[in-house]
C-alpha cells in the first residue's frame, strides 16, 4: 500500500471524460507504475468570492490539524499494538483499507449536505476532530496514569535491594518481635558481608549474638537480619551507617503485604482493561477522522480549483501515486495537460516565488496540486 498520494485536480477544455482518458493514457504510457484514480469531488455550493478567498487563507492549516490528530491516533495504535504483542492487520475506514477509502472516495451527503455553505462544512469538520482530539487526550492520560502507577511497584520490585520492596523476601520467622527485642534488616555491600558479620554483634551493646542471617542476594548487596534490644535500635542504626551498612525501615504486616498484591492485581487489570477499550476506541476514531480529511481533502480541492480555474466549476479531480523517481516525469504529464498559457505564467510565478502557498504546497505548479501522507 502506498503511504504517499498527490491530489490533483486539472482544468477541462472540453470534456472531463476526454481530459480523464489522455490522462489515463499518458501516465499508462510514461509511467506505467504510478497508480491512478478519479477523486469523486461533489458539487459544492461556491458562495461568494470573498467567503472562498477567507476560506482557502484557513485551508492550509486546517487540513495540518486533521492529519495531526490522524497520524496521532496512528500512532497510538502502533504503541497499543506493539504493547500487547499484536500484530496489525492494517487500519480501516468503514469497513475498507484506507487506501482503497480515498481512492474510492464517496461523499457522504447525509454528514455533509453540499448544499450547506463550505465555511460550515470545514467548521463542522474541524470541532468534531477537535472534540476527538480531545478524547484522546483524556483516555490516553488514564491508561498512562495507570501505566505508571504498575512502573513504580515493579521498579521497587525489580531494583536493588537498597530501594525495592522487600515484603516479598521476609517471612514471618525471620522476624523477632516482642516488648524488648527488634529485627532490624540491613542492607550491606555484597563484597562487604565477611565485614558485616565481623562486626555487627559490636556496634552497640545488647545485640543478640548471631543472630544475624541472610535472607537474600542479588547483584549489588545483600540483606541480613539482625536482632537486638529495641532500645539500642537508633545507636545501631548510626553506626551502621558510618561503616558503610543502610537499616531498612521495615515493618512486617500480612495485611500490608496482602493489599499489596490485591492492588498489584487491580492495576493490571485495569490496564488491561484500558488498553483494550483505548485500541477499540482508537480504531474507531482513526476511521472517522480519516473519513473527516477525505471530506476535508475533498472541500480543499473544489475550493482551490474555483480560485484556480474561475467559475463555473469544470475541473478533473484525481489520485496519483507516483514513486519518487516517477515524480518529475507525472509533474510533466500533469502540465502538459493544462492550457499551455497557463502553465507558461505558472512557470514564470513560481520562478520569481511570487505565487508560493496560494491555498496548495509549498511548489506551486499550473493545476491544483497537494500532498497527502498516511504516515
Amino acid at each position: 500500500m502506498a503511504t504517499r498520494y498527490w491530489v490533483v485536480s486539472l482544468p477541462v477544455q472540453s470534456s472531463s471524460s476526454t481530459l480523464w482518458s489522455r490522462l489515463q493514457e499518458s501516465i499508462s504510457k510514461n509511467s506505467f507504475d504510478t497508480p491512478l484514480y478519479r477523486f469523486n469531488t461533489p458539487d459544492l455550493r461556491v458562495g461568494t468570492l470573498d467567503s472562498l478567498l477567507a476560506l482557502s487563507d484557513d485551508l492550509t492549516k486546517s487540513n495540518n490539524f486533521v492529519e495531526g490528530v490522524s497520524h496521532k491516533i496512528r500512532r497510538q495504535i502502533e504503541e497499543l499494538e506493539r504493547v500487547a504483542g499484536v500484530e496489525s492487520s492494517g487500519l480501516t475506514v468503514e469497513g475498507v483499507p484506507v487506501d482503497s477509502y480515498l481512492t474510492r472516495f464517496a461523499w457522504d451527503e447525509a454528514k455533509y449536505p453540499t448544499m450547506s455553505p463550505l465555511r460550515e462544512i470545514v467548521d463542522g469538520i474541524h470541532v468534531q476532530v477537535a472534540k476527538i482530539e480531545d478524547d484522546l487526550k483524556v483516555r490516553v492520560a488514564e491508561y498512562s496514569n495507570v501505566r505508571s502507577q504498575l512502573n513504580v511497584i515493579n521498579r521497587k520490585q525489580s531494583g536493588s535491594l537498597a530501594v525495592r520492596d522487600l515484603s516479598n523476601l521476609v517471612k514471618p520467622e525471620d522476624i523477632v518481635i516482642s516488648e524488648h527485642l527488634v529485627t532490624l534488616l540491613a542492607v550491606v555491600p555484597k563484597y562487604s558481608q565477611k565485614d558485616w558479620l565481623e562486626n555487627y554483634e559490636t556496634m552497640t551493646t545488647y545485640v543478640v549474638p548471631r543472630s544475624s542471617k541472610k535472607l537474600h542476594e542479588d547483584n549489588e548487596y545483600a540483606l541480613f537480619t539482625v536482632t537486638l534490644f529495641g532500645r539500642v535500635a537508633d545507636n545501631f542504626k548510626t553506626s551502621a551507617r558510618e561503616k558503610g551498612f543502610q537499616i531498612r525501615d521495615f515493618e512486617y504486616s500480612p495485611e500490608a503485604q496482602e493489599n499489596r498484591k490485591t492492588e498489584l492485581e487491580r492495576l493490571v487489570q485495569d490496564q488491561e482493561s484500558l488498553r483494550s477499550s483505548l485500541l477499540q476506541w482508537c480504531y474507531t476514531s482513526y476511521g472517522e477522522v480519516f473519513s473527516s480529511w477525505m471530506h476535508f481533502c475533498a472541500v480543499r480541492t473544489f475550493a482551490e480549483s474555483i480560485l484556480r480555474y474561475g467559475l463555473p466549476p469544470n475541473f478533473l479531480a484525481a489520485v496519483l501515486a507516483p514513486s519518487m523517481k516517477s515524480e518529475k516525469k507525472v509533474r510533466s504529464i500533469l502540465e502538459g495537460l493544462c492550457d499551455s498559457r497557463n502553465s507558461g505564467y505558472w512557470k514564470s510565478e513560481d520562478e520569481s516565488g511570487a505565487m508560493a502557498g496560494l491555498g496548495g504546497d509549498a511548489d506551486t505548479h499550473p493545476y491544483v496540486s497537494f500532498t497527502i501522507n498516511f504516515i
